[in-house]
């Protein structure tokens, strides 16, 4: 992977940690029986996961990388 790969994959982790973050303190679940939301860390980590693959669509693959 390219050094510009892993910026732009490590930048989806960070935004969508902190989009999970901000989905589990604004919303979150109300009787704490939520898989994902009911524990801060759960809804960080699954929103980084999700971030990192969102934005790891737009890395361009070229022959060199694969």
């Amino acid at each position: 992977m390219s050094q510009k790969a892993i910026l732009i994959t490590v930048l989806g982790i960070l935004v969508g940690g902190l989009l999970g973050y901000a989905y589990y303190h604004y919303v979150g679940c109300a009787n704490g029986t939520c898989a994902i939301t009911s524990q801060p860390l759960n809804s960080t980590l699954y929103g980084g996961l999700m971030g990192g693959l969102l934005f790891n669509i737009f890395v361009s693959k070229t022959k060199q990388d694969h």
